[in-house]
């Protein structure tokens, strides 16, 4: 099963402010939010409990970038995702789902 979804990484994104003045880039805690919210919206439903197993922030992304963010499900009901801005990967990463 695979999902896409696209994001608009808006300029005036609240994320932004003090991080960095002059050169902003995009906290990678918000790509985080931004993949796990775009897994619950592609599944019509919230994610259900998870821990992030692995996560790899390869490039920045500065303000006006588009990006895809792509979920692969994994052998065992792991998540695997991908942050791409055009053709780069700029953030990965794979949730797995904890059993209570």
């Amino acid at each position: 099963m695979k999902f896409e979804t696209t994001i608009i990484v808006t300029p005036d994104h609240p994320a932004f402010a003090g991080h960095f003045p002059g050169q902003p880039i995009l906290p990678g805690v918000v790509l985080l939010g931004w993949a796990a919210g775009a897994l619950g919206t592609a599944l019509g439903r919230p994610v259900p409990p998870c821990r992030i197993a692995a996560a790899k922030f390869l490039q920045p992304v500065r303000p006006g970038t588009s990006l895809l963010i792509r979920h692969v499900r994994q052998p065992g009901g792991a998540w695997h995702f991908e942050i791409l801005a055009g053709d780069a990967i700029v953030a990965s990463g794979t949730f797995k789902v904890t059993t209570p």
